[in-house]
C-alpha cells in the first residue's frame, strides 16, 4: 500500500509538470499583477478542482470500465483547451486596443476592457476542473480492488503531489521570470500572453488526436 502512495504522489508530481499545470499561472497572475500569495491559492484551488474531476472520473472509471474512459478523453480536454483559447483572445485582444504614442504628443490609449482578479482566478481553477489528470487514472483502475477506503488515501495523496508540483513549478517559471528581467518586455505582455494561452490550447487539442 505504501508502494502505491508513493507511486501515487511521485506520479502526480511528475504530471504536474505539464505546462497546462503551471504557465498559466505564471502568466495570468503577471499580467493580473498578483502577489505570490494569490497565486499559491489559485493554484491550490485548481489543483483540488483538478483532482477532484480525476477522482469522479476514476471512480466512474473503475464502476463502468474503460469505455467511459474513451468518451471523457473525447470531451473534457477539448473545454480545457477552448477555455484556454478564449483567455488567450480575451489577451490578444486587449493588447491590441493600446494606442501608439502621437507626434509631438503623450501617448494615447483607449481604455483597456479589464478582466477581474474573481474572473481570472475562476477561469484558471475552471480550466483545470475540465481536465481530469489522465496520467492518474491508470491508477485508480490498478488499485480499484483495494477498496473505497485505499480510493480516498490515493486521492488526497494526488492532491498533495499535484498541488506541490504546480507550486514548484509556477514558482520556477516566475523565478525565471525575474531573472531574465522581463519586465522590459511589459509592453508586449497582454499579447504574450494571449498567444502564449491560444498555444498551449492548441497543444492540449492536438493531443486529443
Amino acid at each position: 500500500m505504501l508502494s502505491l502512495l508513493g507511486g501515487g504522489f511521485v506520479a502526480a508530481f511528475l504530471h504536474a509538470a505539464l505546462p497546462t499545470h503551471w504557465l498559466p499561472f505564471t502568466l495570468v497572475g503577471r499580467a493580473q499583477g498578483w502577489r505570490p500569495s494569490r497565486i499559491v491559492m489559485a493554484v491550490t484551488a485548481a489543483g483540488l478542482a483538478h483532482i477532484a474531476t480525476t477522482a469522479v472520473v476514476g471512480a466512474l472509471i473503475v464502476a463502468a470500465g474503460l469505455a467511459l474512459d474513451q468518451w471523457i478523453e473525447g470531451v473534457l480536454p477539448h473545454l480545457a483547451a477552448v477555455l484556454l483559447f478564449l483567455f488567450g483572445a480575451f489577451y490578444l485582444a486587449r493588447a491590441t486596443l493600446k494606442r501608439p504614442a502621437m507626434a509631438g504628443g503623450p501617448a494615447v490609449e483607449t481604455p483597456e476592457p479589464a478582466v477581474s482578479d474573481k474572473a481570472a482566478f475562476l477561469g484558471l481553477v475552471a480550466m483545470m476542473a475540465v481536465s481530469p489528470g489522465e496520467v492518474l487514472l491508470p491508477i485508480y483502475l490498478s488499485s480499484a480492488s483495494a477498496g473505497l477506503g485505499a480510493l480516498a488515501l490515493l486521492t488526497v495523496v494526488f492532491a498533495a503531489g499535484t498541488i506541490a508540483g504546480m507550486a514548484v513549478f509556477t514558482a520556477l517559471a516566475s523565478a525565471g521570470a525575474s531573472i531574465l528581467r522581463l519586465e522590459r518586455w511589459a509592453r508586449y505582455e497582454g499579447a504574450v500572453l494571449g498567444v502564449a494561452l491560444i498555444g498551449l490550447g492548441l497543444v492540449v487539442a492536438m493531443h486529443q488526436h
